[in-house]
C-alpha cells in the first residue's frame, strides 16, 4: 500500500525525490549526466530524508513570509532610518492639499499664475522670468508676493 505523502514544493538545489511505495523506499534523482536513478533505500534513511525536506520546506515558507526581498545597501538603509515611510495617512493628507493648491493656482490671473509657475515650480529666479517676459525684475516680485498673498486667501 502507498504510503500518501502530500507533493512538496522543493528548493531549486534538492535534486532528489521521496518514494514510499508498498513498504519500500525509493530515492528517484537524475545524475550527473542526465540519467534518471531510482534506489531503494532502508526506512531509516528514507526518514531522515524526509524530515530533511520537511526541514527545507520550513525555511522556504519562512524566507517568503518573513524576509525582505529587496536589495539592502548602506544608502538604502540609511535613507529608511533618515526618512522613514511615509503613512497612508499623511499621503492622503499630502495628495489633498496638493490638489487643493493646484485649484487655488488656477484661480491666479495668468500673468500671476505663470510668473508664479516659473518661479516656484520651474525655478527660474525673478531675473530670468523678468528676462524671458521682457518687464521689470520689480514687476516679477511684485506679481508673484500678489499671487502668493491671493492663495494664502483661497487656501484659508
Amino acid at each position: 500500500m502507498d504510503e500518501k505523502r502530500p507533493k512538496r514544493r522543493k528548493d531549486k538545489y534538492n535534486p532528489y525525490t521521496l518514494t514510499a511505495t508498498e513498504g519500500r523506499y525509493i530515492l528517484s534523482f537524475r545524475d550527473g549526466q542526465g540519467v534518471f536513478q531510482e534506489l531503494v533505500i532502508t526506512k531509516e534513511l528514507f526518514e531522515v530524508l524526509n524530515r530533511f525536506e520537511l526541514d527545507d520546506l520550513s525555511i522556504l515558507n519562512e524566507w517568503d513570509r518573513h524576509y525582505e526581498h529587496s536589495e539592502l545597501t548602506e544608502i538604502s538603509l540609511y535613507n529608511r532610518s533618515v526618512m522613514p515611510p511615509e503613512s497612508v495617512e499623511d499621503a492622503v493628507f499630502r495628495n489633498l492639499r496638493y490638489e487643493a493648491l493646484h485649484r487655488a493656482i488656477k484661480q491666479l490671473p495668468e500673468t500671476q499664475r505663470r510668473r508664479l509657475v516659473l518661479h516656484y515650480f520651474v525655478g527660474l529666479t525673478y531675473a530670468q522670468i523678468a528676462e524671458k517676459e521682457g518687464c521689470s525684475f520689480q514687476a516679477v516680485g511684485k506679481s508673484i508676493v500678489a499671487a502668493e498673498k491671493r492663495l494664502k486667501k483661497i487656501l484659508e
